[in-house]
């Protein structure tokens, strides 16, 4: 691609692109504003409803073993959706997702998990951290909730494995203790479905509600001094990007942050990302709902479903479904939540609002943060999978140090895309 005029103000040479206005791409812009540089951010869409914002809004520090693992390979049939479980894999996309599982299945051997469980753990050990750090520069730190969060079982026989299952994990720096009688029996009277026990985290939290969060990110960016640009973007180059309506941008330095598009982005560099579109779903209620608003998220893992009550209403969560990004939403999926949500007897009507994104979810199942080799000026931090809003603010400040040549706070080698070369 031929050079063009910036098509931004420098500031003592240090102005970037981002390209991509996800979670990830929204934090990074901020990161480096506050670092000094002069950011545009190019996103695709007016509104947001990438999966940074239909998630579970739940900051999961516990999360430190990375899903691709010895454990998960053993428990793989159980999980499948056909049977009753949240793993999804359409016969109709089979060539997009048998290949991903084979790779997955190598990155779940036990010694490539031992570096992926090493590398991620130190990442999640700062994301609570960045968070309090990323919610104070927001200036409204009431965007984050610390109160941990909730795992219910309804069986004798899953408490016990449950329990057993996260007595041995690793679970970062977080902490949890199991349930009081009084508080088990403030669930069983809110629960239609028999809760035989559950316990109770500390040290995780959640976003107050991720539509506020999109907008009060936003208007800090945009308030000190930030340029945001609506359009596709369908290339990159070294120190530039073409849109699809055939402008070019040019800055220093470019850092793709688009999700599942990011790959397709990149591909011309001789990068490998073997990404898939790991889709989720969820329904919601309205604002005006019979939960408590001071309740933290509550996860019921007989069913593989977390509730959070939000700001803007009740949303339920589930489904881990590979498949193109843009292929159909799955009726089915939806249907199963409604399943769960009226035999738990939770206050999530007909009119729930149903929605389906889509998380970029690498095969060993660490994000995708580092330079692009032998290019000047590009590189990348996406690839998140189900841990995009942890992860956000932590990776805004690495980037954010790897783009001034300082040293980072976590080391970022493990999450290179050269590991896939």
């Amino acid at each position: 691609m031929p050079k063009s005029e910036n098509a931004f103000s420098p500031v003592a040479n240090r102005n970037a692109l981002i390209v991509g206005g996800g979670i990830v791409g929204t934090t990074t812009a901020l990161a480096l504003q506050r670092a000094g540089w002069a950011v545009t951010l190019v996103e695709a869409e007016d509104i947001p409803r990438a999966a940074s914002w239909g998630n579970a809004g739940h900051i999961a520090t516990e999360q430190a073993e990375p899903i691709a693992s010895p454990k998960m390979v053993r428990g793989f049939a159980g999980k499948l959706f056909c049977r009753g479980g949240a793993l999804a894999l359409p016969p109709r996309e089979i060539g997009t997702w048998l290949p991903f599982a084979l790779r997955l299945l190598g990155a779940a051997r036990a010694d490539r998990y031992a570096r992926a469980h090493e590398a991620l753990a130190a990442l999640l050990a700062q994301a609570m951290p960045a968070w309090r750090r990323h919610v104070a520069a927001l200036g409204a730190p009431e965007l984050l909730r610390e109160e941990g969060h909730i795992v219910l079982w309804e069986t004798p026989n899953s408490a016990a494995r449950g329990l057993a299952g996260w007595q041995a994990a690793d679970t970062g720096t977080a902490r949890f203790r199991p349930l009081t009688d009084t508080e088990l029996d403030d669930w069983r009277a809110r629960i239609a479905s028999p809760i035989v026990g559950g316990i109770r985290f500390e040290g995780s939290g959640q976003i107050a509600d991720p539509s506020q969060l999109a907008e009060t990110a936003l208007a800090r960016f945009l308030a000190d001094g930030g340029t945001r640009i609506i359009a596709r973007v369908t290339a990159v180059g070294e120190g530039e990007v073409r849109l699809a309506d055939g402008r070019r941008l040019s800055a220093n330095e470019i850092v793709v942050t688009a999700g599942v598009a990011s790959a397709d982005l990149l591909r011309p560099f001789g990068v490998k990302a073997p990404i898939i579109a790991e889709r989720g779903y969820h329904l919601q209620t309205g604002p005006e709902v019979d939960w408590p608003a001071d309740l933290p998220p509550v996860v019921f893992e007989d069913r593989s479903m977390i509730v959070t009550r939000f700001a803007g209403g009740l949303r339920a969560a589930s489904i881990v479904e590979f498949a193109r990004a843009h292929a159909k939403p799955d009726h089915a999926k939806w249907n199963r939540l409604r399943h769960h949500i009226a035999a738990l007897g939770l206050p999530i009507g007909e009119d729930a609002k149903p929605w389906m994104g889509a998380r970029p979810t690498l095969p060993d199942y660490l994000p995708a943060i580092g330079r692009v080799r032998g290019v000047r000026g590009v590189s990348y931090a996406f690839g998140h999978n189900h841990l995009g809003l942890t992860l956000a603010p932590i990776t805004g400040e690495l980037v954010a140090g790897l783009l001034g040549g300082d040293a980072t706070m976590v080391p970022l080698g493990s999450f290179s895309l050269e590991r896939f070369r």
